[in-house]
């Protein structure tokens, strides 16, 4: 734990951007150094201003820092700074890449292909039908999917690759030991068991800050080959991650959607100034080079008496959901399931068609 709990340390100085945290780090050579830099020193680097200082200054004050690495390994937490063999190489492409990533479960695989899938989060039933589509034809073909489990179109993708047995990552503005949004919970379980993972730059305990989106939106990008839109507003956080990937060299493609629908004016606009069509999935693997004949993993089939199981439980929850909404807390006790198994369940409903979520976490039958 010697180096580890300066690199939490550092990582963790608020205030002090990725792009001068490597700087100061090169210079220093270590991250112990810079926890043990007296204020004299800090004055001689030109990159860092007064408030920088501060910054440091300040963060040196916190607690010890090998307490909060003693909780991060309870939590199964790891850091990997960006000059680790670990971290994605891909990153270092960004020019202000994170100084390390904090990681719950796995990476990305090196050699594996990546694809985000992003959008609104107040989506409609059409942008949640294909992002789950793209996400389970995409996984099928051995593609990760990246996203930033929000609401909407972000967790529709991940549900839709966790569907084929995939492998996705969620990639948050707040630490990965807050599952934000909170009903999106059963989601980020299943993504740690499925072999995929959590993602920050941020320290555990961080919480859900607006200004850390647009940071955390870099690196979703970043991490991607490719970027897929699947409905956006003229004005949203999905168009300044493509705006970033385009930056970045990545290929953006959009779901065209209807011309009066304020959902689809973002990506309406973006295939006008010449972004990728998202017509299929297939189409899309063909045009990425990806033979899904190929690749395609075989579902695997469970034995009848999974299935008889997975159908009462539907049956269960079904039963009731009424015409009236019922939210989550209410359906828990009702049923007796688990937090988990039940939101499985309601996504099962909901993509089958037999019930709608009216608002946040509120049921009713179609």
């Amino acid at each position: 734990m010697g180096q580890e709990k300066y690199e939490v340390w550092f990582a963790g100085i608020r205030g002090l951007g990725a792009r001068k945290k490597y700087l100061l780090h090169e210079a220093l050579k270590s991250c112990r150094n810079a926890y043990y830099i007296e204020e004299t020193q800090l004055k001689k680097f030109p990159f860092l201003t007064e408030k920088d200082g501060q910054e440091i200054r300040q963060a040196q004050k916190r607690k010890d820092p090998e307490k909060i690495c003693e909780e991060m390994k309870k939590k199964g937490i790891r850091i990997i700074p960006y000059y680790s063999e670990k971290y994605p190489p891909k990153l270092l492409q960004l020019a202000d890449f994170p100084f390390a990533l904090f990681v719950k479960g796995k990476l990305p695989g090196k050699d594996t292909e990546k694809a985000a899938i992003i959008g609104a989060r107040n989506c409609t039933a059409y942008g949640e039908k294909y992002a789950v589509e793209y996400g389970r034809k995409l996984a099928q073909a051995g593609v990760d999917v990246i996203s930033g489990l929000a609401r909407g179109i972000d967790g529709m993708g991940h549900r839709g690759a966790l569907m084929e047995k995939g492998k996705t990552f969620a990639v948050l503005g707040c630490g990965v030991d807050i599952c934000y949004p909170r009903e999106h919970i059963g989601l980020y379980m299943d993504i740690l068991e499925q072999g995929g993972g959590i993602l920050s730059e941020f320290p555990p305990g961080t919480p859900p800050l607006a200004v850390n989106f647009p940071l955390r939106n870099r690196i979703i990008s970043g991490l991607s080959d490719v970027i897929l839109i699947m409905e956006a507003r003229e004005r949203s956080g999905s168009l300044i991650t493509a705006d970033l990937a385009l930056e970045q060299g990545k290929e953006v493609y959009a779901l065209p959607g209807p011309v009066d629908s304020p959902l689809s004016t973002g990506c309406n606009r973006l295939i006008q100034q010449g972004a990728g069509v998202l017509l299929s999935a297939e189409n899309l693997l063909n045009e990425w080079g990806i033979m899904p004949d190929n690749l395609c993993r075989k579902t695997e089939i469970k034995p009848d008496k999974n299935k008889k199981t997975l159908e009462s439980e539907d049956e269960l929850v079904y039963s009731c959901v009424g015409l009236y909404p019922k939210n989550v807390e209410h359906l828990v006790l009702e049923t007796g399931l688990e937090i988990r198994k039940l939101m499985r369940v309601l996504v099962s409903l909901e993509l089958q068609g037999y019930i709608k979520e009216v608002s946040k976490n509120y049921y009713i039958r179609r």
